[in-house]
């Protein structure tokens, strides 16, 4: 079986673009029995001809296209369908669907219509009873009839001391704080706190449950208005009723997405409370006689105040540059843009100066000052840019020619370039391969309606200029190539950020210890966060492993160890360091989208730390191939299973005495000005 066959990759397929709301509300027969959606439509409910979405017909789209016919066709066009120009069809259940919540008819910006969190198909809860399994201690439980007072969400038959006394047999106080800071820092009990707010705040009692999940899966119980957990522990888990929908952690954050106009809302909300700098501020550009040579570098922030791969890219550069005796002029937008700007919406521009922030200026006067200073100089500026996030195309075609710069580099740290999604990753939780804009497989996805606005950005901005396009990795350089609708630059380049150098030093332990494992950096979704914190929650008393988590400050959710690591350009071996002090044996790196490059994954095999990580993670699957640095697993159970049957531990440091290696990390864009010359 392929890898691309894998059954939990086509699972994963099906569960992101898989409407439960819509399968639930449009098949009663569904919410009657109180089946899961998504294992009845998996199981059975495609080949009975059920729609899993209102923008997709099963039976239109096999009518369409009967080439998918033999197998589920929505699998059919998820997977492969969109590149092969196919095109559904919505589900003639659409407009009921809309009546029945009351939703808007008219699809936004030709997208397949959002469908609410939730839909409303109440049924009475029934009186709830104590489980056979649910053990009370029958001091606590009271008669219904006590005169003590009781709360109007409990269940029937239940004071708030019978409460107390299930609640407490079943709270996880350890996850409580630790998925809280907030309450450990009020140093306030973890139970007290549940019980007398937490609850109604909707916070989670143990890592298993969510009381969102269990009301949107389980809409009688809302309907009654019965606390969720109180319901499970009394009368869900005896009935068997599910805990969530079955889509995985990937199919809790879609809800959860913030719609991209109200991104971009945000964004003007900000960009109106912005004021700029008095632009004599900029004279120490126009009179500067260090350097004769000048780079313009444009990017997504302020380099100088933010942590990141891209922001350490930068800070190498800028020492780099300063070597070399070239100024360095950075630009960035006043407030973050989850796209390009568009043309319609003026926002001042941040300048930050070798090394040092001057402040927010109107584009104009950064035009007119690169012109005074370009018209001073014999040499034409240089200039890479690595993210356009947030900037505006004509403005910054113009900033360019103000200074002369007509050759550049234009660096793929990420997917910007195809999409405002510059993870491809559809709803931010599956890859999607960059499908046609416009097509359905782009517009069932939050990022569908600004993919035209990038796409044209991106298109002018390569044919106008004289570019390079530098990948990172000959596997980010492929993902591009392979998108149907990538600009095309005049030249094409990988030049790594790092290379291993080895130090002939091997790696030791004790075979006998446990196996530390550990997760790098910021704890994001995409990052595979979600993954290691159920590693880390369903083996946290296993003895035969340790979980630690490496970052700038603590991350909550997790029963792992902390260990404080800042990496910077002062200090870029923080975390290699770090990694070899702690003696990590494993380095989950789980990421969800094509990582470019991922410093991380140097960073572990350079300490001796063997990775595990997934097809979809782009370079960090591509150089654990080929450097033998760790496993690829095929999905998230092969990687539960390693941990349940033990086998992970022959990665361990004692087993696989690794060569210990230096990082060499390149000089970025100086490595290519020589090509721009």
């Amino acid at each position: 079986m392929g890898q691309g066959d894998a059954p939990e990759r086509k699972r994963r397929a099906l569960a992101t673009a898989f409407d439960p709301v819509f399968y639930r509300t449009v098949y009663d027969d569904i919410a009657r029995v109180g089946a899961d959606p998504f294992l009845h439509y998996v199981e059975t409910g495609w080949q009975e001809g059920r729609d899993p979405a209102p923008w997709f017909s099963v039976s239109g789209y096999l009518e369409r296209h009967p080439e998918a016919g033999g197998g589920d066709p929505f699998l059919h066009y998820l997977l492969r369908g969109w590149r092969e120009g196919c095109e559904p069809s919505p589900s003639r259940h659409r407009e009921r669907f809309l009546e029945r919540v009351g939703a808007s008819r008219k699809p936004i910006t030709g997208a397949p219509v959002s469908t609410p969190s939730e839909a409303n198909v109440p049924e009475p809860v029934a009186s709830v009873q104590v489980g056979p399994d649910i053990h009370v201690d029958p001091d606590v439980v009271v008669d219904p009839d006590s005169h003590r007072e009781s709360d109007p969400d409990l269940p029937p038959g239940l004071t708030r001391e019978s409460a107390r006394g299930l609640v407490t047999a079943a709270f996880d106080r350890a996850y409580y704080l630790s998925a809280y800071p907030d309450i450990a820092a009020a140093g306030v009990d973890p139970l007290d706190h549940y019980l007398t707010a937490g609850r109604r705040e909707g916070r989670d009692p143990r890592p298993d449950f969510n009381p969102a999940d269990y009301l949107e899966v389980n809409p009688d119980v809302g309907a009654s208005g019965v606390d969720p957990f109180l319901h499970w522990l009394v009368a869900g888990k005896a009935e068997g009723r599910p805990l969530r929908f079955e889509l995985g952690f990937r199919g809790r954050i879609i809800p959860m997405l913030r719609r991209l106009e109200d991104r971009i809302a945000a964004s003007l909300a900000a960009n109106s409370q912005k004021s700029p700098w008095h632009p004599n501020v900029l004279k120490v550009i126009r009179n500067a006689t260090n350097y004769r040579k000048l780079h313009i570098s444009i990017s997504h922030d302020d380099f100088t105040a933010h942590v990141g791969g891209v922001q350490l890219c930068l800070q190498v550069e800028l020492r780099e540059f300063g070597s070399k005796e070239i100024d360095h002029l950075h630009l960035f937008p006043a407030v973050p843009w989850p796209t390009v700007r568009p043309s319609e919406v003026s926002a001042h521009i941040g300048v930050v100066w070798n090394g040092r922030t001057l402040g927010l200026f109107e584009p104009r006067d950064i035009q007119a000052v690169l012109r005074k200073k370009a018209a001073s100089s014999s040499m034409p500026a240089t200039f890479a840019i690595h993210s356009l996030l947030g900037h505006e195309i004509d403005e910054t075609l113009d900033i360019l020619a103000a200074a002369g710069a007509r050759r550049g580099l234009f660096w793929m740290h990420d997917f910007a370039g195809l999409c405002a999604g510059y993870h491809l990753m559809r709803d931010e939780v599956q890859d999607c391969g960059a499908p046609p804009a416009g097509s359905a497989a782009c517009r069932i996805c939050v990022f569908g309606p600004g993919r035209d606005l990038h796409l044209s950005a991106h298109r002018r901005l390569f044919e106008t200029l004289d570019l390079t396009l530098v990948a990172p990795s000959q596997a980010a350089l492929d993902t591009w190539n392979a998108a149907p609708d990538a600009p095309q630059a005049r030249r094409q380049v990988v030049h790594p950020h790092a290379r291993l150098a080895p130090t002939g030093r091997r790696a030791g332990g004790d075979p006998d210890a446990p196996l530390t494992v550990a997760f790098l950096g910021m704890p994001s979704a995409y990052k595979g966060w979600p993954v290691f914190t159920d590693l880390a929650h369903r083996f946290r008393d296993d003895p035969r492993y340790r979980f630690v988590r490496l970052g700038s400050a603590a991350a909550p959710g997790a029963p792992a160890d902390h260990i404080d690591v800042s990496v910077t350009a002062d200090n870029p071996h923080a975390m290699r360091e770090a990694l070899e002090a702690a003696r990590v044996d494993v380095a989950i790196l789980w990421s969800l989208c094509r990582e470019t490059f991922s410093f991380a994954a140097y960073e572990a095999a350079a300490a001796g730390a063997a990775i595990l990580t997934g097809p979809d993670s782009g370079n960090v699957a591509a150089f654990t191939r080929a450097g033998g640095h760790g496993l690829v697993l095929p999905d998230e159970a092969a990687l539960f299973a390693q941990f349940e049957s033990g086998a992970v531990r022959h990665l361990s440091r004692a087993s696989r005495r690794p060569e210990i290696c230096e990082i060499a990390y390149s000089g970025m864009s100086v490595d290519l000005l020589e090509a721009l010359s």
